[in-house]
């Protein structure tokens, strides 16, 4: 086969896709059982080529099947992990908008009690 390439892989359906992955795979046995027994210089150079190009289609099956998750999970309360956003380990442990605004009766009672004074400035 010749070298795959990305953009076509991503207009495939899940089988067709699935089915260039046995063919790549086929192709790259045949070519390491060439190189064992001493093959042409051509076939064994391929095998970097092939191997990419396995490499290409399970990153797009596994592109696929995240998107897919994604849009299952959306606006659910839990997603799985490999699913969240990264971000960073800080941003993953900070307090919510409404933990952070969250306040006890007492602080409630006070603040109710002693608003925050304005002031206005005549210029």
């Amino acid at each position: 086969m010749v070298k795959v390439k990305s953009h076509e892989l991503r207009a495939k359906g899940k089988e067709e896709l699935l089915s260039t992955l046995d063919q790549l795979k086929m192709e790259l046995s045949e070519l390491r059982v060439a190189q064992v027994t001493g093959g042409p210089a051509s076939k064994v150079a391929k095998i970097k080529t092939t191997r990419k190009s396995v490499a290409k289609v399970l990153t797009v099956l596994n592109n696929n099947q995240r998107t897919a998750l994604r849009k299952l999970y959306r606006g659910k309360k839990f997603a799985p992990v490999d699913i969240k956003r990264k971000q960073t380990r800080a941003k993953r442990r900070a307090l919510t908008y409404a933990e952070r605004s969250a306040v006890t009766a007492r602080t409630a009672r006070f603040q109710a009690a002693y608003p925050q004074r304005r002031f206005a400035l005549a210029l």
